[in-house]
Order: structure tokens, then sequence, then C-alpha cells
């Protein structure tokens, strides 16, 4: 049975932050603009380039200085991040990731950045071949935090909710997932701090890479087990097999007693709904 794992790149697999605010200044200067202060350019860390630069130059979405800016961060972004991709991945990163394919997870990337950009840090960081799947902003007409990438994600990968789970350091991430239906890994060593990420009602919370890990295997490993079921935050007592009967069954703020089901398959809870404008190219 296939399980998910999917992950945000910037402030979650690369510790690129510094970089994206370097590459801001950079962009802005060349279209002869004032560049904005460090925490302002932060702020939008996690979202599209154009809604952060329409922020940022407090113009709108389709402003030709919104294009132009997206057009000189991607030549910088070539110029400044890339050559040192591999240096900025977070302790832990390449070894956890070996693991959980090792273990038989299927991983993918949900980001905000465009395709092309995440399949060209991905592949100079050295990670590209450990993602089955990789979904930029520029191929959904929603992007994070609406659930859209998401649900491409489980219909294209054929899972259901409860076989995937999302890894990110912006509330951008966890409400996306939370919109999904899936459970989420907050990690604490990105952009948002811990009391924001909390608002976003993450399932896991990750100081380090292998606490990530760790709550994958844990949280996936646990999903089922007779006489005590536990499903992420869902636990139930008084399991029978056969007619599948759980009382007193609790899953997050939902509370159900003496709930019966007959001939009852947890991989067939819950379909993803199919995601309009599926991309041409998703790996």
């Amino acid at each position: 049975m296939t399980h998910v794992a999917a992950f945000d790149l910037d402030g979650t697999l690369v510790d690129t932050p510094s970089a994206i605010v370097e590459t801001f200044t950079a962009a802005f200067a060349s279209m002869g603009a004032e560049p904005p202060d460090a925490p302002a350019i932060r702020a939008t860390i996690g979202l599209p380039l154009e809604k952060a630069f329409s922020g940022l130059l407090g113009v709108p979405l389709d402003d030709d200085a919104v294009t132009l800016g997206v057009r000189r961060y991607q030549a910088l972004f070539k110029e400044l991040i890339l050559p040192r991709a591999e240096r900025l991945l977070f302790p832990g990163v390449v070894d956890g990731l070996t693991e959980l394919r090792a273990q038989g997870y299927t991983l993918a990337v949900a980001t905000s950045k465009f395709y092309a950009s995440a399949d060209a840090l991905l592949t100079a960081a050295g990670l590209r071949g450990h993602f089955t799947m990789v979904v930029g902003a520029d191929q959904v007409a929603r992007p994070k935090p609406d659930p859209e990438m998401g649900l491409l994600i489980m219909r294209t990968l054929g899972v259901a909710p409860g076989r995937m789970v999302m890894v990110g350091d912006t509330t951008h991430d966890l409400l996306m997932a939370r919109g999904a239906g899936i459970r989420s890994v907050a990690v604490t060593y990105g952009i948002h701090g811990l009391a924001e990420l909390r608002t976003a009602g993450p399932t896991w919370v990750a100081d380090t890479f292998g606490d990530v890990v760790r709550f994958i295997r844990e949280g996936f490993s646990s999903a089922v087990s007779v006489g005590d079921v536990s499903f992420g935050d869902a636990s139930a007592g008084d399991v029978s097999v056969g007619e599948l009967s759980v009382s007193e069954l609790s899953v997050s703020e939902l509370s159900v007693s003496e709930l019966s089901v007959s001939e009852f398959s947890i991989a067939e809870v819950s379909e993803a709904p199919s995601a309009p404008g599926l991309p041409k190219t998703l790996v």
C-alpha cells in the first residue's frame, strides 16, 4: 500500500530564506526600486512570486512591475542560489529522505516556487531523484494555502488522505494540508515560529528533520492496531474484525459513539476530489 510524504521546499528541505532575501534585494535594485527590509521580504516566503512582488511593491498582481520583478528574480535565482544549493541543505535531509525511500514511502514536493525553479533547485541540491512528483505554483490554479496541490498529489498518485502527510515550515503548508484532509508535520527551523505554526493546527511539530522522519514512520505504522486503533489524532477502542465496530471514536474535533460499519476498509474511507487543470508535466 502506498504512503506519500509531501514536502515544502524553501525552509523545509533547503535553508534558502537568507538567500531568498538576498535575491529579492538584488531584483529590486536591478529594477531601480528601493528594496524592502529583510523582515518584509521574509514574510512573503511561502507565497507565489507574483503575490510576493505585488505585496512588496504595493501594486496589483497584473501590474507590469510584478512581471518584471518575477523575471529579474528568476534570473538572479540561477546566479545567486543554485550554485550553493547543496550547501544549503538542512542537517539530516539527505539521510532522512534516503531512509524514507528505502522503507517504501513515495515522496513528493509541493512548493510555492514555479516548477522550473523547484526542479532546478532540487537537482542542484542533489535531491531530485528522491521525488516521484514535484508540483509548483504554476501547475495549479490556486496555490498554497489552498488545498489544490494536496488534492492533485493524492489524485495523481492514487492515495486517500489517510495515506498522505505534508511537511512544511509555514502556515501556508499546514492550511493546505488541513484543507485537503491530510495530516501535517510543522518544522520549527524554517520561516514561521512555533506560536504561528500552532495556529494552523499541525498534527505534529518537529524541531529537526530527524523528528520529521520519526513522526512520518510512527504516524503510518500506528495507523491501525487491533484492540486500540490510532490514526493520527484518531483513537478508538473495542474493535472487532469482520464487522468493525468502534466505540467512542474521536477524530480531531469529531466524536462518534457506537459506530458500526460492515466490511470497513480504511483505504477506501475517502477519495481525493479530482483537481481541475492537471498539469502536463509533473515529474
